[in-house]
C-alpha cells in the first residue's frame, strides 16, 4: 500500500521533521523554479518543521512574535498557502493546522494522513491502490477534485500496543 510513509508529529516524544532538511529543501525547490524564498516564508517553515506536533496559524504568528515585533496572523496565512502550495507543507483540515514535508511528492499524489485520537500523531502516506480507486471514483461523478488528501482519524500503533499492553 504504502509509496512512501513519514511521521510528522505527535506525544511520543518524536518530533517533527527535521528542520534544517526542510529548510535546504525549500531552498533548492525554490532556486529551481525561481520562487522568492522571503525571511517569512522561512521563518514559518522553520517554526513549523520544529514544532513536533501540528500548529495552527495563530501559534506560529505567535512563535514568531517577539519583543517588539509582532507577526500578523495574516502574513503567517500567506506563507503558509506559498508553503502549501510547493508541497513544503501540508494543512491538516480536521485540525486547522500544518505540518511539515521534507520529501517530495510524486506529481498529483494524493495523501493519506493518519490522526491518531491518543497521542495527536500524525503519519502520512500514499497509497496507489486509494488514488486509482479515488480517481475512478471521481471521474464517475464528473468531479475534478483540486486536491486530494484524505484524513483518517484512529489509534496509532504504538498506541494500540500501549493499550493491549495495560
Amino acid at each position: 500500500m504504502t509509496e512512501h510513509r513519514h511521521h510528522h508529529a505527535g506525544g511520543h516524544g518524536g518530533s517533527g521533521c527535521c528542520g534544517g532538511d526542510v529548510i535546504e529543501r525549500a531552498e533548492r525547490l525554490c532556486g529551481e523554479r525561481d520562487l522568492q524564498f522571503t525571511r517569512l516564508r522561512r521563518d514559518v517553515l522553520r517554526v513549523v518543521a520544529e514544532a513536533g506536533k501540528p500548529l495552527g496559524a495563530y501559534d506560529i504568528a505567535e512563535r514568531l512574535s517577539g519583543a517588539g515585533r509582532r507577526v500578523a496572523a495574516v502574513s503567517v496565512y500567506r506563507a503558509l498557502d506559498f508553503l502549501t502550495e510547493h508541497d513544503l507543507v501540508h494543512r491538516i483540515a480536521s485540525r486547522n493546522a500544518f505540518v511539515p514535508c521534507a520529501h517530495a511528492h510524486g506529481e498529483g499524489a494524493g495523501l493519506v494522513f493518519m490522526i491518531c485520537r491518543s497521542c495527536g500523531g500524525i503519519d502520512e502516506t500514499t497509497s496507489p491502490e486509494i488514488e486509482d480507486q479515488l480517481g475512478r471514483t471521481l471521474a464517475r461523478a464528473g468531479f475534478r477534485p483540486a486536491s486530494r488528501i484524505l484524513e483518517v482519524e484512529g489509534e496509532c500503533e504504538a498506541c494500540l500496543q500501549r493499550e493491549a499492553a495495560s
